[in-house]
């Protein structure tokens, strides 16, 4: 069997250009490569998913079908912490953004102040020359009574230019000592998801290594199970589908574009995908860009029921939500389905269906 690549994508790598929508490969067929060991060692030992800091101890299969659950339990517990991985790089992007914008905030408020400074500065200079600040000098110097009123009016026009100048410079020191708080706060924020994303993306590289070798020791019947059981059956893939916009079939064209790809852990293509990777990836062709994580996705666009999907809409799966595909008619979806996989089309009614989005109308 072609072992999986052990790569998770960065948050801001960037992504190469999708592959034209007209293009599809030829699907290949429902369990990849060869050289799998047939049988099943008597007792596989398969480390519990997801783990803590802590090792856990090892679950001991018994028996042919016991490492079977075994292993198609930590199939879906590696796409779990596959998806919590994707949320944690996404919400590092936007702390890192959060803090960038809290730290143009500092700037300007400085850059503020510093205006404002000059203008008081100006301000005190005019009421220490004393030139027609007092009320005194404008009744000594005025001709008239209408003239007395219009310097007295003027006089009363810079003293509240004065308070205006000192609201303002308090304002914006207030300001300047917030943003800089808010941008010290984002800063170590998502510094420490850094270290905490690094931290499991380590240790979810470990699992997949780890998994690979427990599913290589399953027969291939074994295998087949494991991977029906988080893919759904494989269905031929129409030879059209009809969206109802533009960009929806245009995400549609790019998903189906993309059967037979591998299912990697982590990947968003151009020629592996995890399931919100190829979400991604397909609706980035349409214009529109999904973070890479299918509880993320879960929460764009408006709900769908069942009975009103339409192709484009998305699918989700599990509660949490770990698993997202794209519907396209007839019942069925397009998706990266699971570990010893390609990307398939199946029916969207497989174990788990959580809900629908449509994020284009």
């Amino acid at each position: 069997m072609a072992s999986p690549q052990h790569r998770v994508r960065p948050a801001h790598q960037p992504r190469p250009a999708a592959r034209p929508a007209g293009h599809r490969r030829t699907r290949l067929p429902g369990r990849l490569g060869g050289g799998l060991l047939v049988g099943i060692a008597a007792s596989l030992t398969l480390t519990v998913l997801p783990g803590s800091a802590a090792a856990a101890p090892a679950a001991q299969a018994g028996t042919a079908d016991e490492a079977t659950q075994l292993v198609s339990d930590a199939t879906h517990e590696l796409e779990v912490v596959t998806e919590q991985l994707n949320e944690a790089q996404e919400t590092l992007a936007q702390q890192q953004a959060a803090a960038d914008a809290a730290g143009q905030a500092v700037a300007d408020a400085q850059a503020q102040l510093a205006t404002l400074d000059a203008q008081m500065r100006q301000v005190a200079v005019s009421a220490f020359t004393g030139e027609n600040l007092s009320r005194l000098n404008a009744l000594m110097t005025s001709s008239s009574a209408d003239e007395f009123l219009s310097q007295v009016t003027t006089l009363d026009a810079i003293a509240g230019h004065t308070d205006d100048v000192l609201a303002q410079v308090t304002a914006a020191a207030d300001a300047a000592a917030q943003a800089k708080a808010d941008a010290d706060s984002a800063a170590a924020t998502a510094q420490q998801t850094l270290a905490d994303t690094t931290a499991r993306q380590a240790d979810l590289n470990g699992k997949i290594t780890d998994y690979q070798a427990q599913y290589e020791a399953l027969s291939v019947v074994q295998q087949q199970a494991v991977v029906e059981e988080h893919s759904g059956p494989v269905l031929e893939a129409p030879e059209t589908v009809v969206a109802a916009s533009g960009d929806a079939q245009a995400a549609v064209d790019t998903a189906l574009a993309q059967l037979g790809d591998p299912y990697v852990w982590g990947a968003g293509g151009p020629d592996a995908f995890d399931c919100s990777g190829l979400t991604q990836y397909a609706y980035a062709a349409a214009g529109i860009s999904l973070p890479h994580s299918s509880l993320s996705q879960s929460r764009m666009g408006t709900a769908v029921s069942r009975g009103d999907l339409q192709p484009g809409d998305l699918v989700f799966f599990y509660s949490p939500v770990s698993h997202v595909g794209m519907y396209i008619g007839d019942g069925q979806m397009v998706h990266a389905s699971t570990f010893g996989q390609p990307v398939i089309v199946s029916s969207v009614d497989m174990a788990g269906y959580a809900g629908a989005r449509r994020l284009i109308g």
